[in-house]
């Protein structure tokens, strides 16, 4: 071999490890598309505070609610694709407006950089027990069905929610005319269910948990297909009658379009060793999740089921943006 093509060879065999800058070199944005205080902001702020740990920099949990979620993720869809901002992306911000907006900016399908599932877990179905005293699903259709058609309102996080497709779902599943009332954010859904505005929801289980707690809401079902751990005692919409209803929240973790797939693959090893952290598996399962750190497919392929899934429930339903 000549010494020209020795010097060569050396040099493209340095390249790579010349050209891979350090990760993070600054602190790292964790957007989530939802006000402070629900199921997503906590987890959020769970996996950022271990990734200070690991890093040794800050990884801010930055809150930019509106637009059913819109607001934070076309955000995160124009940030520059180097490693400085990243997406806690949930069901409704993901999957859901896949469906109810057709002329959204990005594709939820493509465009993101997809980097891990974090965290599934049911939505529960609640109501006012002072505005709807039903003890379990048979009851409350009974109750229902003796109502004027529309006359009972349901609350939702806003439209797009996983809360408003859950109950649109549940609505198509039972024949029944629930009037749709949206609000801005968890906290304002939960609190108008209490005050019996909007008896009846379909939540994430972290939202409304403290309201049940106190018997201010009843819990009746939880949406998964299986009972959940945390509440073995409680049944699913499956097995109340509503043969096949499922639906799940979950959160997952992308980049912007076009981000080093070198930064989810660093990010990677860390998350499943955050995962099995005493603290974060407790803190997870206090707010109704469980763990479930993926491959990058494994998120893909969760968002396409939910948008198609979605997609179907829209069209059948006639579900149109308000």
């Amino acid at each position: 071999m000549s010494m020209q093509r020795r010097i060569l060879l050396s040099t493209l065999l340095a390249t790579p490890a010349l050209a891979q800058p350090a990760w993070p070199e600054r602190p790292v944005r964790i957007v989530v598309p939802d006000g402070a205080g629900g199921g997503n902001d906590t987890t959020a702020r769970v996996f950022a505070m271990q990734l200070e740990r690991v890093f040794n920099l800050g990884f801010p949990v930055d809150n930019r609610a509106g637009g059913g979620g819109r607001i934070g993720v076309e955000h995160v869809y124009r940030s520059a694709p180097d490693g400085a901002t990243l997406l806690l992306g949930n069901a409704g911000s993901n999957g859901i407006n896949g469906a109810l907006y057709r002329d959204l900016p990005y594709d939820l399908t493509a465009d993101f950089t997809p980097i891990s599932l974090l965290v599934t877990g049911p939505n529960a179905l609640a109501v006012n027990p002072k505005e709807l005293p039903a003890r379990d699903v048979p009851e409350l259709l009974r109750l229902l069905r003796a109502r004027p058609a529309g006359s009972v309102n349901y609350a939702s996080a806003g439209p797009g929610s996983s809360a408003h497709f859950s109950m649109e779902l549940f609505k198509a599943m039972t024949g029944l005319d629930l009037t749709h009332v949206p609000y801005r954010g968890a906290a304002a859904m939960a609190q108008a269910a209490q005050a019996g505005d909007t008896p009846i929801l379909i939540a994430n289980l972290v939202n409304i948990q403290p309201l049940i707690a106190r018997g201010d809401l009843r819990l009746l079902a939880v949406t998964s297909r299986e009972r959940w751990p945390g509440t073995p005692d409680v049944p699913t919409l499956h097995e109340s009658g509503l043969e096949g209803y499922e639906t799940l929240a979950w959160n997952g973790l992308f980049g912007p379009p076009g981000l080093s797939p070198a930064i989810g693959q660093r990010l990677l090893p860390e998350l499943r060793r955050i995962a099995t952290l005493p603290e974060v598996r407790s803190r997870i399962a206090a707010i109704g999740g469980t763990l479930v750190v993926s491959d990058p497919a494994t998120l893909t392929e969760r968002v396409r089921a939910d948008v198609a899934k979605w997609r179907r429930l829209a069209d059948q339903a006639g579900i149109r943006p308000e």
